[in-house]
């Protein structure tokens, strides 16, 4: 072997050793695998809460699923959580049965869970979680998507807070929720422009 190619093996080695220790150090270390987890539930929280404000002023219909025609609770819920690729039931009473139980606990929350109010036993109304003690929800009494906390005194217009129920996160692999595509989510519409009418019915 002459010197010439001596050297050019050398320089060789060098790049295959040092190049890709540069390469890391100019880049940060390498993501772990639950690091790319944590940073998507975070990302799917944040679009819920920014969804969910994005409603506040559209009107409450009993039985509404949608902003064009309005929203009651539960189908407020259904809609937000659809739009990050969950299929919830209906009814809030269904609701809160899905999903990971986390204690009635405020240091507990995170951005996305869903709340459930009712009197007794009985669920007759769910939120969803916006963080610092607030949540955002059909209200039937205000009539419209509105922004609540949690430290409102009860009364005959505010049910009790009842239970959270966690849908966004990697421990939430229920059997009843059913991952499935994200579907298109409307484009803001000021709360002041008058939803669309309903079409008539052709006669037959």
């Amino acid at each position: 072997m002459t010197r010439n190619h001596g050297h050019a093996l050398r320089a060789l080695l060098l790049s295959v050793l040092f190049v890709p220790a540069l390469a890391l150090a100019q880049e940060g270390p390498l993501a772990t695998r639950t690091d790319a987890p944590r940073f998507a539930i975070e990302a799917r929280r944040d679009s819920v809460v920014m969804l969910a404000r994005q409603q506040l002023g559209r009107r409450y219909v009993f039985g509404g699923t949608s902003p064009t025609r309005g929203f009651d609770c539960s189908g407020f819920t259904q809609y937000l959580a659809r739009a990050l690729g969950v299929n919830l039931p209906r009814t809030a009473a269904q609701q809160a049965r899905v999903g990971q139980e986390i204690p009635r606990d405020p240091s507990q929350l995170r951005p996305g869970d869903l709340l459930t109010f009712g009197r007794g036993n009985r669920v007759t109304h769910i939120g969803v979680y916006v963080g610092n003690g607030r949540y955002v929800h059909a209200s039937s009494g205000r009539g419209q998507i509105t922004e609540s906390s949690l430290d409102r005194p009860q009364s005959n217009l505010v049910r009790a807070w009842m239970g959270v129920r966690r849908v966004f996160g990697a421990e939430t692999d229920s059997a009843s929720i059913l991952a499935q595509r994200p579907v298109a989510v409307p484009r803001p519409v000021s709360p002041d422009a008058a939803p669309a009418a309903p079409r008539a019915r052709r006669r037959s």
